[in-house]
């Protein structure tokens, strides 16, 4: 089996509220993804259950071509490409688009006995490299509601210069827009160069609050934000 490349990493809380005691099989699961963001949207999201040796991301490593896709345009054909040659069960894109602040999105992930572990990723929007990460959760033996607090990482594969240009293509220096709207233009960048290059807990946008120039073309009233960042309950059925 080929194995995930082990790049991006999800730290969260978890807590736990067993609704059965019978040990399941298979595990399917009904899968529910909030966004608990005042002003940021979720690119489409991938979740896929996997074997324990599989990851799509871990905090430290290097990110691959296929999760800067992700990182920086919310691109996920190469990860579901990736997961589908581990012979992963895989959901893509369950909201169909965009998933907006305080907003849900409930879907089913079918699995087998051979695939014990949970990932999920989406990419953060309007962001530079900023994605919202599950790294290889456990998924428990026994039915009941799971619920795990979700941080956003950076990919370490941008400079978080903060202009908005229609950027997204991996490479290519700049965010691809800010749905919710409030963002300026002008803006020189607050920086274009980053020294951690690695998976890590992203420090959020800066942003300003000049709309026609400053460093950045994000509100700091709007796109801001403080981990977590999203929340996902699991029910294992």
């Amino acid at each position: 089996m080929k194995t995930i490349s082990k790049n991006i990493s999800a730290f969260f809380s978890v807590s736990a509220i067993v609704l059965a005691s019978s040990t399941v099989a298979a595990q399917d699961m009904s899968i529910t993804v909030t966004n608990l963001t005042q002003g940021l949207h979720f690119t489409p999201i991938i979740t896929a259950a996997h074997t324990s040796e599989n990851h799509i991301f871990m905090v430290g490593g290097v990110s691959t071509p296929e999760l800067q896709a992700m990182a920086e345009g919310g691109d996920i054909s190469g990860l579901v490409s990736m997961l589908s040659n581990a012979d992963a069960n895989i959901s893509e894109n369950p909201a169909a688009g965009l998933l907006a602040p305080g907003t849900s999105t409930t879907y089913a992930l079918n699995n087998d006995d051979s695939n014990t572990h949970l990932s999920m990723t989406t990419m953060v929007l309007p962001s530079n490299d900023g994605f919202v990460g599950l790294d290889s959760w456990n998924i428990p033996t026994e039915a009941g509601t799971y619920t795990i607090m979700l941080n956003a990482y950076d990919a370490g594969t941008e400079a978080n210069n903060e202009l908005v240009n229609g950027g997204g293509a991996p490479g290519v220096l700049g965010i691809p827009a800010a749905p919710s709207g409030g963002a300026g233009t002008g803006g020189v960048g607050v920086t274009d160069t980053e020294s951690n290059t690695t998976i890590h807990i992203h420090r959020g946008n800066i942003g300003d609050d000049d709309a026609a120039g400053g460093k950045s073309d994000l509100n700091n009233s709007i796109h801001r934000w403080l981990n977590p960042v999203a929340k996902l309950t699991v029910i294992v059925q």
